[in-house]
């Protein structure tokens, strides 16, 4: 039914897709017991079990996880090998007992158990073998489980010529990536980081004057330690506190590889460092082009770490290898930040929302420093006036970079709006729905949180605006609206 905004009506349709939570989808998680010593107290109990009743217990084991997940006996032995610190002898230990162990140290973790909302699309870096006029997409979701943490989960789907959209049915198989080893960190952005994030002084000069240009973390490691080390007795708290925060930016900037023969809906990014502990929120991906006509995906995400959220950033260029970011300055902060899909006038763009209540607009010569911000659009319209914030990367169209914003209104009700701003000066607002393009509908009002349509990346094919929607914080659905009549009813 056409919703009536301005004098021109938007004819959006709602498909017939939810993508539920489902709880049987769960991934193998490390399972922490507490202190060491009560890690050994465990592990002493099982070495105490007569050898006769190891074997029937791991196959009992076995057999009642194996089906669940991609070869559990390899994930048994990696977490023994995790967890035997002090049983240095290890040859008179069975492979069967070793095997045991790490089963009582691994745990299910239903990843979407809670939620799967907040997704955002992207085309497929694979767009071979389709019929014409079809596009393969990917789709990223916010899955929530135990204890309200958040990972990112994915789907494929296609949309097709007629516009039918298809979400494939995920694989039963969940998979983290594994990091990758021996990553190289660049001393000059390195040094730059810590400048900006006041890690500064004598303490923090030593140890990258024991640095090369090029180093791993294990390098990092080492000097952090003979710095230490040569101080002894006379290193300072305030001493502590910059190597520690060395430390934590290192491990915030990394990257993980999951392998080809996984399927894109069993790869999953769980939260992997201090600043994620509490969840990776909201992932905002685009499909960038670089200067000389590549393409790079980049996400910006909420990470969360219990009490603080701080704006991260993931690149992939084929959905396999993920490199991990850190943004720095001053301007990024808070949640909500979306890269404009393309340099403008040589610089990287983003929105942003600085004041907890409306957007503004970034430029940086450099995508990890983020260090100005302007004002671009504030609450205006009765459904937004407790705050606005775009809902993913801008899209570029020839009339101008169509937003798809969120507002709040009464009684914490979210709903999805547009805004217009100019192709080559995005700082000009051109056009605005004075109406929500999207509202929560009597079948999308209950959920986790009531009263919320959010999404956050939408894209345009054959000339219809495809809108992935999480629907009260609990599901996802898909809208559908003709872009001419999106850019029509704008004011």
């Amino acid at each position: 039914m056409p919703i009536q905004l301005t004098t021109m009506p938007i004819h959006l349709k709602r498909t017939a897709i939810v993508l539920s939570p489902n709880q049987t989808r769960v991934l193998l998680r490390p399972f922490d017991v507490g202190d060491a010593e009560r890690t050994e107290g465990i592990i002493h109990r099982v070495l105490a079990l007569p050898e006769d009743e190891v074997g029937p217990l791991l196959e009992e084991v076995s057999a009642e996880f194996s089906a669940r997940h991609n070869d559990i006996r390899k994930s048994f032995l990696q977490r023994f090998e995790q967890v035997r610190g002090s049983l240095l002898d290890t040859k008179d230990i069975s492979e069967q007992r070793r095997l045991l162990i790490g089963s009582y140290f691994l745990a299910e973790y239903s990843l979407e158990s809670a939620a799967l909302f907040n997704p955002s699309i992207v085309p497929h870096p694979d767009q071979t073998d389709l019929p014409a006029g079809t596009l393969r997409f990917i789709l990223s979701l916010r899955g929530t489980g135990e204890g309200h943490i958040s990972s990112i989960a994915f789907r494929t789907g296609l949309i097709h010529s007629d516009q039918r959209i298809e979400v494939f049915n995920p694989t039963g198989f969940l998979n983290e990536p594994q990091q990758v080893p021996n990553l190289a960190y660049e001393k000059p952005l390195f040094g730059r980081k810590l400048t900006e994030l006041g890690l500064t002084g004598d303490f923090a000069n030593n140890v990258m004057n024991r640095l090369t240009d090029s180093f791993t973390l294990e390098d990092l490691r080492a000097a952090i330690t003979d710095q230490k080390n040569q101080l002894a007795d006379a290193i300072s708290s305030e001493d502590r506190t910059v190597a520690r925060g060395i430390w934590m930016l290192a491990r915030s900037n990394y990257e993980v590889q999951f392998q080809p023969e996984q399927e894109l809906s069993e790869r999953v990014i769980f939260p992997a460092t201090p600043s994620q502990r509490n969840g990776i929120e909201d992932a905002r991906f685009v499909c960038f082009e670089r200067d000389g006509g590549t393409h790079t995906y980049f996400a910006t995400f909420t990470a969360f770490d219990g009490r603080t959220v701080v704006p991260e950033l993931l690149e992939t260029t084929d959905f396999l290898l993920f490199r991990f970011i850190t943004l720095n300055g001053p301007a990024a902060k808070n949640k909500g930040m979306a890269l404009f899909p393309r340099k403008i006038g040589g610089h990287y763009a983003m929105l942003a929302r600085q004041d907890n209540e409306s957007i503004s607009l970034m430029f940086s010569d450099h995508i990890h420093f983020w260090n100005d911000h302007q004002p671009l659009l504030k609450p205006r319209f009765p459904w937004e006036l407790i705050q606005i914030g775009n809902c993913g990367s801008p899209i570029e169209t020839e009339a101008g970079w169509l937003v798809l914003s969120h507002g709040v209104g009464p009684m914490r009700k979210y709903c999805i709006g547009a805004f217009l701003l100019d192709l080559h000066d995005p700082s000009r607002v051109i056009g605005r729905l004075r109406e929500p393009l999207l509202k929560p509908n009597q079948a999308e009002r209950e959920g986790y949180v009531p009263n919320v349509v959010y999404t956050c990346g939408a894209l345009i094919h054959n000339g219809e605006l495809i809108i992935p929607y999480g629907m009260a914080d609990h599901a996802t659905g898909f809208a559908t609206a003709p872009l001419t009549e999106v850019l029509a009813a704008m004011e």
